[in-house]
């Protein structure tokens, strides 16, 4: 049980770590494994990211993974914070930090979801006046 309390950190970091690069790598192997592979030896540039096969989809594929990491990173953000508002038990100087940490939070999560939008919003135009 010590063992545990003192590694905690390295154990939830290396357990997130895994999880991210299942998420990364898994789907790029069942998509290579329906796909040959492209052959460079007969004078062809091959796509590294066969899925994508536009700008505006390697973008979306860059948004959706920043997306998978960002959110589970704001809820833990905002749950620290919660922490740091009960910890803080009146004390006005660590209350005031407690409330930017969470404004610092809140305005991430903001950014992180307004890209998202933003995204959507460009790739809908655009898609639209090519039709």
């Amino acid at each position: 049980m010590n063992f545990i309390k003192k590694n905690l950190k390295k154990i939830v970091l290396a357990t997130f770590l895994v999880y991210i690069l299942g998420m990364i790598f898994v789907p790029s192997i069942i998509y290579s494994a329906q796909n040959p592979p492209c052959n460079p030896s007969d004078g062809k540039i091959c796509n590294p990211i066969p899925s994508v096969t536009s700008i505006p989809g390697l973008i979306q594929i860059f948004l959706e993974g920043a997306l998978k990491i960002g959110i589970p990173v704001v809820a833990l953000a905002i749950i620290y914070c919660g922490f740091l508002f009960v910890f803080a038990r009146g004390n006005s100087e660590k209350l005031g930090k407690a409330k930017d940490a969470l404004l610092y939070t809140l305005i991430g999560a903001a950014i992180l979801l307004g890209s998202w939008a933003i995204a959507k919003m460009i790739s809908a135009t655009v898609t639209g006046l090519g039709s």
